[in-house]
């Protein structure tokens, strides 16, 4: 999709936990690793990078794989320094490891404080509000090839 201007990684572990990441700001928290494409960038490579800067997992590309977008369009004129095209999407991937998510945590310089293998309920009280909450168990419905 040429208008993708944002990629999430929802990796899980075979206890049925999902890495995720939190950044200590107001509005922010416990979240998705995620975010926007650089330049040239794949929605891929981006979902992958961005899984390393916020939980300090690396993960080869190939290891990740679309299971869910999210269109985004304006209906009204965009905001004056709105850098996005009025119609975008966000594609949200998925991956698993084998056995139990080893510790991690995001590298120096990250905007996320911490990372952590949470379980649904987990995720459940800490993102009660999150419209990306359901994809959770539809990220592990199917198990992909094991990150290694």
């Amino acid at each position: 999709m040429d208008r993708t201007t944002s990629a999430f990684a929802f990796v899980a572990d075979e206890q049925g936990r999902t890495l995720m990441t939190c950044v200590d700001r107001e509005g922010r928290g416990w979240d998705v690793p995620g975010g926007h494409l650089e330049p040239g960038e794949s929605a891929a490579d981006a979902a992958a990078r961005e899984l390393y800067e916020e939980t300090g997992l690396r993960v080869p590309v190939s290891s990740l794989s679309a299971f869910a977008w999210q269109r985004i369009e304006l209906l009204e004129p965009a905001p004056d320094g709105y850098r996005y095209p009025e119609l975008a999407y966000m594609v949200m991937f998925r991956g698993s490891v084998a056995g139990p998510g080893a510790p991690t945590r995001p590298p120096a310089g990250s905007e996320s404080t911490r990372a952590g293998w949470l379980t649904t309920a987990e995720i459940g009280r800490l993102c009660a509000q999150s419209t990306w909450l359901p994809l959770v168990e539809i990220s592990r419905a199917r198990s992909t090839s094991s990150l290694r």
